[in-house]
């Protein structure tokens, strides 16, 4: 079967990244001739419009790109996720303001974590003062975006017509904000996810838009009915899939080396280690497969409706939900496995299990998720804000 020519390109490009695993996670960012292969190879540009050279690429596509990425480097998976996720603003701006935020060549746009802005209403556009964290990716971006609450004028924050508070994201040349270099944690160090701030900036009406509201959408094509959430939690839950095959592989090949102290056979002669590792690689395999078939499925179901019922969505979320919670238990129970060879700095066992654990903390992450996928099927109104 054909995979894909953005996932052959990941696979091509995945023995340089690893080779720079080293500096990345050194540098706590991605290093330049990286960023450069990854232009060249088009990853940055997963999922654009093809009206803009973007791929345009199906998420079940683009979760194996990431899952491939993160196999050799979680942090530049991440960084790749994170900014494609950033990029489906593309297919609610106006072509023209499309064309200026991602028609050069090496266009990347990052964003930090919620409302953290105020944008205040006036003539043409928005005055917007504001400060976000975790930003990943933002140190090679050429763009950054702030989620805002918007303001009238006497200061007070403004709501729609269902009475719930105005969020838009402003849009803005990164030199146009100050970047604080604060992204000093202990996995993912590799992502530059540092904070930035801009105060009193005019943002022109065109460079500001409302993520995940049908109604502003204008590119038709079905990948932009799909939101923010649903690209996030498959694709960081990617991430945690290839963080944890990759661990796999690392284990296997241990296991083949590998004689216990005061042991005589090898661990991979151990039948315990054996059937262990049999489980581990289904509960892998299973997880991965939920994801691709609700994202497939989604596709399909807006190819025929025009958009995702809330069933689907909710699919969607549990998939990634539980993929991101198996991956966290396989990776640690790998690195248990390997016994004292994944405990020295600098082996893979000890990289990968704090970068996987990083994973597991962020937001689409949270075990509340299934809350939210269990009350939908307890007929319960769900809090829909993460599907």
């Amino acid at each position: 079967m054909d995979e894909g020519r953005e996932v052959a390109a990941a696979r091509r490009l995945a023995p340089v990244i690893a080779a720079a695993s080293g500096r990345i996670e050194m540098g706590r960012e991605l290093p330049a001739d990286l960023v450069d292969a990854l232009h060249a190879a088009g990853l940055f540009r997963l999922l654009l419009p093809k009206t803009l050279d973007g791929a345009e690429l199906a998420p079940a596509q683009f979760v194996r790109v990431i899952e491939t990425l993160a196999g050799a480097d979680a942090a530049t998976a991440w960084c790749v996720c994170q900014t494609a996720g950033c990029s489906l603003a593309a297919g609610y701006l106006a072509p023209e303001a499309a064309l200026e935020v991602f028609g050069p060549p090496r266009a990347v746009l990052a964003w930090g974590a919620g409302a953290a802005g105020k944008a205040e209403k006036i003539a043409g556009g928005y005055r917007v003062n504001g400060k976000w964290g975790f930003a990943s990716g933002s140190r090679h971006a050429t763009w950054l975006g702030g989620h805002c609450r918007v303001t009238l004028p006497d200061g007070s924050l403004a709501r729609d017509g269902a009475g719930q508070l105005i969020e838009r994201t402003m849009l803005f040349p990164r030199a146009h904000a100050r970047i604080e270099d604060d992204w000093q944690v202990i996995g993912l160090r590799g992502t530059g996810s540092d904070s930035y701030e801009v105060s009193d900036l005019f943002v022109p009406d065109p460079l500001t838009l409302s993520r995940d509201v049908n109604a502003e959408i204008r590119d038709q094509a079905p990948l932009y009915r799909f939101n923010t959430n649903h690209i996030y939690a498959s694709g960081f839950a990617s991430v945690a899939l290839g963080l944890a095959g990759a661990m796999m592989g690392d284990f296997v090949a241990l296991a083949a080396r590998k004689t216990p102290r005061e042991g005589q056979a090898r661990l991979a002669e151990s039948a315990s280690v054996q059937a262990e590792t049999g489980r581990l690689h289904a509960r892998l395999e299973a997880a991965r497969r939920f994801i691709a078939s609700s994202l497939a499925e989604g596709m399909a179901e807006i190819a025929t409706t025009g958009g995702l019922g809330l069933d689907r969505r909710m699919t969607i979320r549990a998939a990634a939900s539980h993929a991101l919670a198996e991956a966290r238990e396989v990776t640690v129970a790998l690195y248990h496995a390997a016994g004292v060879n994944a405990i020295f700095n600098g082996s893979p066992f000890e990289r990968r299990l704090r970068d996987g654990f990083a994973v597991s903390q962020q937001v689409q992450a949270r075990s509340n998720h299934f809350e939210t996928v269990g009350r939908h099927l307890l007929g319960l109104p769900p809090d829909l804000t993460f599907a």
